[in-house]
């Protein structure tokens, strides 16, 4: 079965996060993803409060950019959330939007390098590992978790470029894809990804594909999604989008699905009106019809 959720964007204030959350959880949405968009809403944070409010649904983060956070924090992190909430956590990182990264000083000179060093000793971690590592930018000196996760967790990577793909295949556990992923970039990632699986040895390994839809529904719903597209840049790329009845968002996730996307996120557009009724369609009106 695919897999199916819908995002929390943070054009919404963070206390309203709480009844979103209880709403995911009441309605059987399976997973509530949230940003950590700069300078919005907090990942760690925002995906603790989500989960320490729910009961069953899983919250992703999707992503957590990797040039704001030393890797052994992320870990402690990462592994406290999957310890208090087993089986229910989704952790993504990625680069991070490159002109943000340079606002706070943080922009990496090499970002495939970096994500590929912090991949490499976050995984680690995470399996209970003594970490000593010198990279060009991730740097540990016999470092353990008192902590680690109690079984084997996954970390997704954000991607998007040929070499992140790649390199998400060969060291992370899956991949997260934008909203700007057509049906065909789908295809073309999986393709990617595969190879860098193979290149690193990990062609039997599971690896779970995330994929955003930008979605919208209700009487206004195709003028919001152009809307959306044309201020993005995006409006001239086929297939990129949905906008109409539950039916019609269906369709499109099949056929991200059918591109070889394990689950899809439905995303709402930034000025969607009635973000709960998102999560209610979604969760109740999508759901059924997607095998």
């Amino acid at each position: 079965m695919t897999g199916l959720g819908a995002v929390f964007r943070p054009q919404l204030a963070p206390e309203r996060l709480r009844a979103i959350a209880r709403l995911a959880d009441e309605s059987g949405l399976e997973e509530l993803w949230l940003w950590e968009d700069c300078f919005g809403e907090g990942g760690i944070s925002t995906a603790a409060a989500a989960l320490a409010w729910t009961e069953r649904v899983r919250v992703g983060v999707g992503l957590l950019p990797v040039p704001l956070r030393n890797v052994a924090l992320a870990a402690m992190e990462a592994a406290s959330l999957y310890r208090m909430f087993p089986g229910r956590a989704v952790l993504g990182v990625g680069h991070g939007v490159q002109d943000w990264m340079g606002q706070v000083g943080a922009r990496a000179e090499s970002p495939v390098t970096l994500l590929r060093e912090h991949l490499l000793a976050l995984r680690a971690l995470l399996r209970g590992e003594r970490v000593t590592t010198s990279g060009r930018y991730v740097k540990l000196d016999d470092v353990a978790l008192d902590w680690p996760p109690q079984g084997p967790v996954e970390v997704l990577a954000g991607a998007t470029g040929p070499r992140s793909l790649q390199l998400a295949g060969e060291v992370a556990d899956g991949t997260v894809l934008t909203a700007s992923t057509s049906p065909e970039g789908v295809r073309r990632a999986r393709q990617l990804i595969d190879e860098g699986r193979a290149s690193g040895g990990r062609s039997g390994d599971p690896h779970t594909v995330v994929v955003y839809l930008l979605a919208a529904t209700g009487p206004d719903a195709a003028t919001r999604l152009r809307a959306e597209l044309v201020a993005e840049g995006r409006d001239q790329v086929p297939d990129l989008g949905v906008a109409g009845d539950a039916r019609a968002v269906a369709n499109a996730v099949q056929r991200l699905a059918d591109a070889g996307a394990d689950t899809v996120i439905l995303q709402p557009t930034g000025d969607e009106p009635d973000p709960e009724g998102f999560v209610r369609f979604t969760a109740e009106e999508v759901r059924s019809l997607v095998p």
